[in-house]
């Protein structure tokens, strides 16, 4: 770790000189002296020589039944996720992660723009979805399904212990050249989808390089080493969860402790203290629950030396509960999905290289090889330090664009001095010593739980369940202290907002998108153009807050 560039000019060429990250796992799977390489808290653990089985078996199986580019994966934080994502990037395969809390519209469109023909999953965990009322079955018209219990079933006893045998015996180099495909670190690795403002999901496209490159990037800010472990249970169709907490410690030969749900935090915390967890990350809205949970004790979590909250802003009572409750502090980073995710991040402060590192209510430095622009949102010109603006971010991991959307690439991408930055929407400012610090966001989403929620789409959602020629509403968003952000609508009929509830639930609209408030006006408060005036918008919420 201590041969990487110091430079950002540097970093941009960086990641060629890296392997792909099935690759860097490959080669720290066989060397590795970890106990374990994948543990989930109430299942087994997988060895690396078991995982390196796994990842070969799928990988045959997944030739047979998926000749096509893009393969879909529903599936939670897991050790069968994890096999089952290395196993497709080996075989030089596009792995679509599918956000299965976005409600069966998003979900459908997502597996229609990736072309995804074959998902795999699992049946106890569609089972575990049917019982709260979502079908998957039911989601996917044009794509077929396959559990990866039939799959196990179909394999042989002969062929686990052939190939448990190959990938003791079998060099890196043999098993690379005799199971992986060789990609070009240019190709695109993975699409996550995150809403857009338009209202349909947006495909992000990383490629190997962008995503290597930030594996990188997060295992040297973290200071990341063989001896931790590291908790693995945001989603992986969750940025942060895919690349910070399974790819990166996967690649870096770190072992990850998977829990499929992660608001479950007693099982996580009793995870914590089995396998004497290091590092974890999650939401400000998770964290939380770790603060209030009467059986969550200090006690359990006191193996851990590092606490990242991401994703969402992170409120000082948060923070401030967290630390009071465990005596450890929680340090706030910054990224989008856009950018693979990591962009920023608060670390401890050291004497050396650098005295401060950490400065709450910011989001951190920039990452190694990583920097912000704060400009006119309009002309792009640089502004002064401590004046608000639009964030710029650079760096290795700006995305390729989204998928099937070269014009909404080209409205995020910037070329400046012949490097890509990214356009992210948010307002704020850098001080003298480098830190972030977020104040806003010019585009129409609310941050709900971590999770980014179009108010485009919530407007589109709640206009299609109720069916109603001459409803009119509005949708904006305000601080909310359990979920970071909440849905406020306004709406110039009379709408219950219980029966509302149920219209959507019915039409089985992401529980995310429904609104926590709803305000009946006179009329949705217009521009002269004819449009919804959103600054309005948000004005009569606030007023009606305060009241």
């Amino acid at each position: 770790m201590s041969n990487h560039p110091s430079s950002f000019s540097e970093w941009q060429n960086y990641p060629s000189t890296l392997d792909p990250i099935h690759v860097a796992w490959l080669k720290n799977a066989k060397k590795s002296k970890t106990a374990f390489a994948v543990a989930d808290i109430e299942g087994i653990e997988i060895s690396h020589k078991k995982f390196l089985t796994g990842v070969l078996l799928f990988s045959q199986k997944i030739k047979v039944y998926s000749p096509e580019q893009n393969v879909g994966l529903l599936l939670p934080s897991s050790g069968g996720g994890a096999i089952a994502s290395i196993a497709i990037l080996s075989l030089g395969k596009t792995l679509v992660n599918l956000n299965f809390t976005a409600g069966k519209k998003a979900l459908s469109s997502a597996a229609k723009q990736a072309e995804v023909k074959h998902i795999y999953t699992s049946r106890k965990f569609l089972d575990k979805m049917l019982e709260r009322g979502m079908d998957f079955e039911t989601y996917f018209p044009d794509s077929k399904l396959l559990m990866l219990e039939d799959i196990r079933e179909e394999i042989s006893t002969l062929s686990r212990i052939s190939t448990l045998l190959k990938a003791i015996l079998l060099p890196t180099s043999m098993i690379q050249k005799s199971y992986f495909k060789d990609v070009s670190m240019n190709d695109t690795a993975a699409i996550l989808f995150s809403s857009g403002s338009e209202g349909s999901p947006k495909g992000v496209e990383l490629s190997h390089s962008n995503i290597a490159a930030n594996a990188k990037q997060a295992a040297i800010e973290l200071g990341a080493v063989e001896s931790d472990v590291i908790m693995s249970t945001l989603p992986t169709f969750h940025a942060f969860g895919f690349a910070i907490t399974t790819l990166m410690p996967l690649s870096e030969g770190i072992p990850i402790v998977c829990h499929a749900d992660p608001k479950d935090v007693t099982t996580i915390a009793s995870g914590i203290k089995k396998y004497s967890g290091t590092i974890l990350v999650g939401t400000p809205t998770f964290l939380r629950m770790y603060t209030v949970s009467k059986k969550v004790t200090s006690e359990s979590m006191q193996s851990l030396r590092l606490v990242v909250a991401g994703a969402e802003k992170l409120r000082s009572e948060v923070r401030d509960g967290f630390e009071a409750k465990f005596k450890m502090p929680v340090y706030e980073g910054y990224g989008t999905t856009e950018t693979s995710p990591g962009a920023s991040v608060n670390l401890p402060d050291i004497e050396s290289p650098y005295k401060l590192r950490n400065r709450p209510g910011t989001v951190g430095k920039a990452f190694s090889g990583t920097e912000f622009k704060i400009v006119d949102p309009d002309s792009i010109e640089p502004l002064p330090t401590g004046e608000d603006g639009l964030i710029l971010i650079g760096g290795p991991q700006i995305m390729k664009g989204y998928l099937k959307m070269p014009e909404k690439t080209a409205e995020v991408i910037e070329l400046i001095d012949g490097y890509r930055w990214y356009r992210t929407g948010d307002k704020g400012h850098l001080d003298e010593d480098g830190f972030l610090t977020i104040v806003d966001r010019y585009s129409r989403f609310a941050k709900i739980g971590g999770e980014m929620i179009s108010l485009t789409t919530v407007e589109e959602e709640i206009l299609d369940a109720c069916n109603e020629k001459d409803l009119e509403i509005a949708a904006t968003c305000l601080p909310d202290q359990r979920k970071g952000e909440k849905i406020v609508l306004l709406a110039n009929k009379n709408l219950d907002k219980n029966q509302l509830k149920r219209l959507l639930s019915d039409a089985k609209v992401n529980p995310l998108y429904h609104p926590a408030q709803v305000l009946i006006v006179e009329e949705i408060p217009k521009l002269g153009s004819g449009k919804t005036d959103f600054g309005a918008t948000k004005k009569i919420a606030l007023v009606n807050e305060q009241k």
